[in-house]
């Protein structure tokens, strides 16, 4: 499959965020009062925003929307300060990046995660690699919408079957396939080949680097 170009999954997929997730909301419950969550749980408290992982992690008494919305401001202020704190890209996400750079590909990020903190890990942990950066600014367009993709597309003057749409999560392989984009699994993130596989994955990379070579099939 020969693309021209590659969107990128944040959490789980270029960058592993998951201890400064889970220490950021577990502080929040601890302080509250709350059972707290092991760090393995929290692998399926995200992708689907923080919001989402709010809900998930309160418990089920308290999962109103009010009381949501209110650990919702809570935790973005928390996680804006830790967002930084553990979280690295994962081992051969850099070398996979310059290789794609140097084949002029074209590359974005489209994630759940706030616009303005998915802006700020990409500049600080990947600076320079990506055409377009874009992280949720509203829960209407929260993937599995199309929509980021799509406009990814239309500003790239791409067709989406041309794009490579990389993700760790369902969410991921359903965006691909409702953009029309090809879906590409990644098995270092936080949820299962299994998954993937019956959400829609067309591959599945173990490595970074495998993509380099699939993009030349």
């Amino acid at each position: 499959m020969k693309f021209e170009g590659i969107i990128f999954d944040l959490d789980g997929t270029l960058v592993n965020s998951l201890d400064d997730l889970a220490d950021s909301m577990n502080e929040i419950l601890r302080n509250a009062g709350y059972p707290v969550h092991d760090v393995e749980t929290y692998k399926y408290f995200i992708g689907n925003g923080i919001r989402n992982l709010v809900k998930k992690a309160l418990p089920e008494e308290c999962r109103d929307e009010e009381t949501v919305s209110s650990y919702h401001k809570l935790m973005t202020a928390t996680y804006r300060k830790n967002c930084l704190v553990k979280s690295q890209p994962y081992p051969g996400i850099i070398g996979l990046l310059d290789e794609l750079k140097m084949r002029k590909l074209k590359l974005a990020v489209l994630s759940n995660k706030a616009d303005e903190l998915t802006k700020k890990i990409i500049e600080a942990l990947l600076p320079g690699y990506f055409d377009i950066v874009i992280g949720m600014t509203s829960e209407e367009y929260r993937k599995p919408n199309p929509a980021g993709a799509l406009e990814i597309s239309k500003r790239w003057s791409i067709r989406p079957k041309h794009i490579a749409y990389i993700g760790d999560t369902s969410t991921d392989m359903q965006t691909a396939k409702n953009a029309g984009m090809f879906a590409v699994g990644v098995t270092w993130g936080f949820r299962t080949k299994e998954e993937l596989l019956e959400s829609g994955a067309k591959m599945i990379l173990d490595k970074p680097a495998e993509l380099s070579i699939a993009v030349n099939l």
